[in-house]
């Protein structure tokens, strides 16, 4: 599709030639790092706004089902409740899914870029035409006589598959990241089934996660299991960041509960 090449595909395969071409050393493993930082550096607050409202909608999970409890025979009157519940807590349901929305089509581009964007001759170690032809202005110009190295660190092939390694790795950035998540959540309120049957649900994906990336970055180039590895890295940083410094008190026992007046 002409208009994902031009919005995504180009520009993310124009800027990776431009730091191969400008990092020391030309090492296109340091060049996906450097990309993957500016991406996650594009997405930082998104991603910190998405971090607030899943907290938020943790927190305020058993005040939801006492609203769901209530109206369950009023499925209209249990919307318009739920709007204002909202509202008063000043939480969008929907934002914790906006990253991954964004990054969505960043990872099919990338896959795009390191499956069939970085072609290089075996013979001349040159991109290959078709693909030069992506690239803007003087880098289609400096890429026709540059030869390009595929490899990180000197041993590691970053468009050849099956690197278990970073796989691996990848894998256990991952389990890192979703043990953080599952340790900030709220203490549970005795007796609540349905914030069992949410930990549960949570502790299944702190495992299932980790192995899907395993397995996706065993069966994908080795340069997206590096974009992943480094991109969950910096989410855990990220969310670090946030447990730290940014995320707000919550309620302390004993304060009066904020509810949607009745309508």
């Amino acid at each position: 599709m002409e208009w994902f090449n031009i919005i995504l595909y180009e520009p993310l395969f124009n800027t990776l030639m431009f730091l191969y071409k400008n990092v020391p050393g030309q090492d296109l493993g340091v060049a996906i790092i450097l990309l993957t930082l500016l991406i996650k550096a594009v997405l930082f607050w998104p991603s910190l706004s998405a971090i607030h409202s899943q907290q938020k909608m943790q927190e305020i999970q058993p005040k939801m089902k006492a609203l769901q409890d209530k109206y369950k025979d009023n499925r209209e009157e249990l919307s318009k409740q739920l709007m204002a519940f909202y509202k008063v807590h000043k939480v969008n349901p929907f934002s914790s899914c906006l990253p991954l929305l964004l990054q969505l089509p960043i990872l099919i581009a990338l896959y795009r870029v390191f499956f069939a964007g970085i072609n290089i001759d075996p013979t001349t170690h040159l991109l290959a035409g078709d693909q030069v032809t992506h690239l803007y202005g003087s880098l289609r110009t400096a890429f026709e006589s540059l030869q390009v190295n595929n490899m990180f660190l000197g041993f590691v092939n970053l468009t050849a598959k099956h690197n278990i390694v970073l796989a691996v790795l990848a894998g256990a950035a991952q389990f890192w990241q979703s043990r953080m998540m599952l340790s900030q959540r709220p203490p549970k309120v005795p007796g609540a089934k349905d914030e069992d049957m949410t930990a549960m649900m949570s502790r299944n994906m702190m495992y299932l996660l980790p192995v899907m990336t395993i397995i996706f970055g065993w069966q994908f180039p080795a340069g997206l299991a590096l974009y992943w590895l480094v991109s969950t890295v910096f989410q855990v940083a990220q969310q670090y960041y946030y447990f730290k410094w940014h995320k707000p008190k919550q309620q302390q026992p004993g304060q009066p509960e904020v509810l949607p007046k009745a309508s």
